[in-house]
């Protein structure tokens, strides 16, 4: 009987434990919700272009322990439900404090992930959850701000170009490498025929993308091509949210000392032009044999005026090349149409022979060049 009795009890004792413990759990999880939001006032504006921040405020939160409450700022679209909102980070203090400052940059970056194009006017919507880290309360106060865009996006490390419409095809992996030629731009030249192309923002998983429209960049789209093939050279300004297509309709070598071209080079793919088999004679003057060359670009705009553009070497005069010159030698730089200045000089072996001449545009190399080599 008293084992009966003594079982009895230890058993009512634990439950009296368990229960209590309950209960001490759920009193340490549970806080009241966000009710109030202070600022920014409802349908606020904001320019994202300035240099400066959004400060965010709200009502405390209470905890039934009296402890500590965490809160998360949550952002969605104008006409979102929250169920899925377009970004969540915690306030300032790691997520203890009552406010946040957030900088427009960052805010431009949740618009951006919101739909809201560069250089236009959108809403998004925002409130703040409480939590103890679990149980979180719903939303109570739901606020909007309206905000305008400035012309341009964050910049990516690397730029991608993919697409029915181009060398590379449809498949993220092939994509073709843009050069980077500055912290927010990017070139590639390529060829296009009819089809569709986009950027990616990476050649793996699943990138940001952005396309042309009306020479302004766009987010998440296509830009259709239909015409004849041609090779273009294609600039984008994420800065600014500007690009620019040029065709490239011709490009040839300049013989200085005969004043003459003397050869197209036909465009064969990711950005390189070549010519096989193309005999050199160097010209015979008095104090010697003359091989100066250098390259001209014709570039053709949308209404189909013409542009000369001029690639040579990034040195005034040249000394001919041999097997011990450095490949910043053959590097091609934007010079002027002077005959002689910033020539090249063919290596002695050229002359009388026949040469293959490359020219390489494209991010595979570290500068934009050109290889001459004979058989």
């Amino acid at each position: 009987m008293k084992d009966f009795l003594y079982k009895t009890l230890s058993v009512a004792a634990v439950m009296i434990s368990l229960f209590s413990c309950q209960e001490d759990a759920e009193l340490h999880t549970e806080v009241t919700p966000v009710n109030a939001l202070y600022s920014p006032e409802n349908n606020a504006f904001m320019n994202l272009g300035a240099q400066s921040s959004a400060i965010f405020e709200w009502e405390a939160a209470k905890a039934a322990d009296n402890g500590v409450v965490l809160y998360d700022v949550v952002f969605d679209t104008e006409d979102g439900d929250f169920s899925d909102p377009v970004y969540l980070l915690p306030s300032d203090g790691r997520g203890l404090q009552r406010r946040l400052s957030l900088p427009f940059s960052e805010l431009n970056k949740i618009a951006q992930m919101a739909g809201i194009q560069p250089d236009a006017v959108g809403k998004l919507q925002w409130s703040v959850q409480s939590s103890k880290g679990v149980n979180v309360q719903p939303l109570i106060d739901i606020r909007t701000i309206e905000v305008a865009r400035p012309a341009g996006f964050p910049s990516p490390d690397e730029l991608y170009l993919l697409g029915s419409a181009t060398e590379a095809g449809e498949v993220l992996s092939d994509a073709i490498l843009m050069k980077k030629t500055s912290a927010n731009t990017f070139e590639a030249y390529t060829s296009l025929s009819e089809g569709a192309y986009h950027f990616a923002s990476r050649n793996t998983g699943d990138p940001d993308t952005f396309y042309i429209d009306e020479e302004k960049l766009r987010a998440d789209g296509e830009t259709e091509y239909s015409g004849d093939q041609k090779v273009v050279r294609i600039r984008v300004d994420f800065s600014n949210g500007t690009t620019e297509i040029t065709e490239i309709s011709k490009v040839e070598l300049w013989f200085a000392p005969n004043d003459v071209f003397l050869t197209d080079l036909p465009y064969e793919a990711n950005g390189t032009w070549s010519v096989t088999d193309l005999p050199i004679e160097f010209r015979q003057e008095d104090w010697g044999r003359d091989e100066r060359y250098k390259f001209r670009f014709t570039t053709k705009d949308a209404e189909g005026n013409e542009t000369e553009e001029w690639f040579g070497s990034t040195n005034g005069d040249n000394q001919r090349p041999t097997e011990s010159t450095g490949p910043a030698y053959w590097y091609m730089v934007p010079v002027s149409n002077d005959r002689w200045s910033n020539s090249y000089k063919f290596a002695t072996e050229v002359d009388n022979a026949s040469a293959d001449i490359s020219v390489i545009f494209n991010a595979e190399v570290s500068n934009y060049t050109h290889t001459v080599s004979v058989d």
